[in-house]
């Protein structure tokens, strides 16, 4: 068997909160690492989230879902460690562990893909510049009043937005206001 024949486990390990393009182009860079990539993806479970990072949006059954759609993925591993071991590696037959280059600092450890590179077993992948979950999630609480408008106007409740009474109605009448007078201008 050639080397261009010879199948290669990779395995790329994320959070994937609110899966993106930049999360999609990171699995592109996976597959394509060699001529024949099986790639595994490992979504962190929701306990190691909400403690190592802090809250997601996405629980961990919807980001896993995510993942699985995106065509790149050839097998998606749910809950995966937060920090790989030899054992992970061994069990899952895993060539190599792509990630980007920057020292990943968590869980009292100064790089949690220390280990994968020690071993040559770790592939250096390129984040994608101007999208982030932190962003979008950043730019969603920026304009948070156009958003919890566009769901009133949408019929969600103010329990359903986690709003308070006066902030609901002022938010809903402003609204009503604003299309009486659109109509009255027609």
């Amino acid at each position: 068997m050639n080397t261009e024949e010879k199948q290669v486990r990779v395995y790329a390990d994320g959070v994937y909160d609110m899966f993106h393009y930049g999360h999609a182009r990171q699995l592109e860079q996976c597959k394509k690492l060699f001529p024949n990539t099986y790639l595994i993806v490992g979504v962190c479970s929701q306990e190691d989230v909400e403690k190592f990072k802090g809250k997601s949006v996405m629980d961990g059954y919807q980001r896993t879902e995510s993942v699985k759609h995106c065509k790149w993925a050839d097998e998606v591993i749910y809950p995966a460690p937060w920090i790989i071991d030899e054992k992970f590696l061994n069990d899952h037959r895993i060539d190599y562990v792509a990630h980007d280059d920057i020292p990943y600092t968590t869980a009292d450890v100064d790089d949690a893909y220390a280990l994968c590179k020690k071993l040559g077993k770790f592939k250096a992948t390129k984040r994608t510049e101007g999208i982030s979950t932190t962003d979008i999630i950043g730019k969603i609480l920026k304009d948070r009043h156009k958003y919890l408008k566009r769901n009133i106007e949408r019929g969600m409740s103010r329990q359903e937005l986690g709003m308070g009474l006066w902030e609901y109605y002022q938010l809903k009448y402003d609204w009503l206001f604003c299309q009486r007078r659109k109509r009255k201008q027609d």
